[in-house]
């Protein structure tokens, strides 16, 4: 199947489509892999220096592999390349985690030892979305290698580059050994169908689409799979009176507009105390206005076109139904082209009940929503399906941390937004954002099962 150039339109290359018989000797090789002690019997340090040589091959092919996802996913230059220099961080954290996955004692009666340990499950699948091919491949990748697993991963079919271009770097300049990790491309449709119901897969970790990724949780009964899911999200940005409202309005607008709006942690519900609503308005105007569009490879470019003509419709559509409600629009600067790019744009004069206030767009499209106080404020922003991400902007060190407490969201952020980890705090979403988290100690439930162990000494 083609890869398509969302800039130009033209077909960048073609890519294989894995059917069944492909995934089966992935998962196989995955599986032997697992069971060779190669793998399975290497020790702690072992896994970390792989992980180390990984990061490094990373950070050597740095500009390349940026280059490939700005080709495909037509963000700039300069956000794929900070993508893949995190994708690095991440993959040097969790280098870290081999040689500190501890067991513990029980308490034991006299004559006995109790114990746990953790051991690995198996074969993860691996499956990411199109906004972030690399790091979100990171975040499951290098924690399940971590902890000792294989891995089939299958991006999508609208960013599989630079991950097959890591996979061949990975095979030529380290030491994982055969099987170990595998890529496999596709649509989701029947590549990832068939991934996700293969009975030898153990645990699948996903990113993206709540609809999806219900689908995927359901694909899971009938071998009880684990699961980690990273879904959707409209996450609301906060705005009190006493904010510093410079800095808020320009990371209000960073927060819907980065990635031309197609990440699940955008700020897209855009909540103003009513004290100073037309003051942070004009402010925030401003700023959507400074965005530039352009080529990705453009280094002035703020904001590439939207990743497919299918995605452009879906995302353009919404700003008729915000107009048929009565919507007041700021900004939209589309042209009559047959371009795919859509400009920051501000929705105002409508309610949380509103669709574009309800559903994930995924584009650069945020609803300018005022409130009276906390208490409404906590209302509106947990009037949702979602519980992803959330932004406070508040100089009052009580209200912010009340505001971090009582907020339904995965990551608070309080004066900053967008500011993720690479590994040390836990990420993922409350309600129908998700289930579990990747990074954070937690991530080691994720990947390993803990066994009891009981001796008569």
């Amino acid at each position: 199947m083609a890869t398509v150039d969302p800039m130009t339109g033209a077909d960048l290359t073609t890519i294989a489509i894995a059917g069944r018989d492909d995934i089966d000797a992935a998962v196989r090789a995955a599986r032997r892999a697992f069971d060779d002690p190669a793998w399975g019997a290497v020790g702690p340090e072992q896994r970390s220096r792989v992980l180390h040589q990984i990061a490094d091959v990373i950070e050597a092919n740095t500009d390349e592999l940026a280059t490939l996802d700005s080709l495909e996913m037509g963000g700039p230059l300069t956000l794929t390349h900070g993508m893949v220099t995190h994708t690095v961080e991440v993959y040097r954290h969790y280098a870290g985690w081999p040689t500190r996955i501890y067991g513990a004692t029980a308490p034991s009666a006299p004559g006995q030892l109790q114990y746990t340990k953790r051991s690995p499950l198996g074969v993860v699948a691996a499956i990411a979305a199109w906004n972030g091919p690399l790091v979100q491949m990171a975040y499951k990748i290098a924690p399940a290698l971590a902890t000792g697993n294989t891995v089939v991963a299958k991006p999508s079919e609208q960013t599989s580059l630079s991950l097959l271009r890591l996979a061949g770097l990975i095979r030529e300049h380290t030491d994982l050994p055969d099987g170990v990790l595998n890529v496999v491309t596709g649509p989701g449709r029947s590549t990832g169908e068939a991934l996700i119901t293969h009975p030898d897969v153990n645990k699948i970790s996903f990113t993206g689409s709540t609809a999806v990724g219900r689908h995927v949780l359901a694909s899971t009964a009938r071998d009880v799979k684990r699961v980690t899911l990273e879904l959707g999200g409209k996450s609301p940005f906060i705005v009190f009176e006493d904010a510093d409202l410079e800095a808020a309005a320009f990371s209000a607008a960073l927060g819907f507009c980065a990635g031309s709006g197609q990440g699940c942690v955008a700020g897209t519900r855009v909540l103003v105390q009513e004290s100073i609503r037309e003051e942070f308005t004009s402010l925030l105007a401003e700023n959507i206005a400074g965005f530039p569009l352009g080529d990705p490879f453009d280094p002035q470019a703020v904001m590439g076109p939207l990743a497919s003509r299918g995605h452009y419709e879906k995302v353009t559509g919404y700003l008729d139904l915000a107009r048929q409600a009565g919507g007041k629009i700021i900004g939209d600067t589309r042209e009559e082209s047959d371009d795919l790019f859509v400009g920051p744009t501000l929705v105002t004069g409508l309610d949380n009940t509103s669709r574009v206030a309800r559903e994930e767009i995924f584009g650069p499209i945020a609803v300018l929503l005022p409130f009276q106080d906390v208490e409404e404020a906590v209302r509106i922003a947990n009037d949702t399906i979602y519980g992803l991400a959330a932004t406070v902007f508040t100089k009052d060190l009580s209200r912010a941390h009340t505001m971090a407490d009582r907020l339904q969201a995965g990551t608070v952020w309080v004066n900053t937004v967008n500011q993720m980890s690479s590994g040390p705090l836990p990420f993922g979403g409350f309600k129908q954002s998700g289930i579990g988290r990747e990074h954070g100690t937690e991530v080691l439930d994720a990947y390993t099962e803990t066994k009891a162990v009981v001796v008569n000494l």
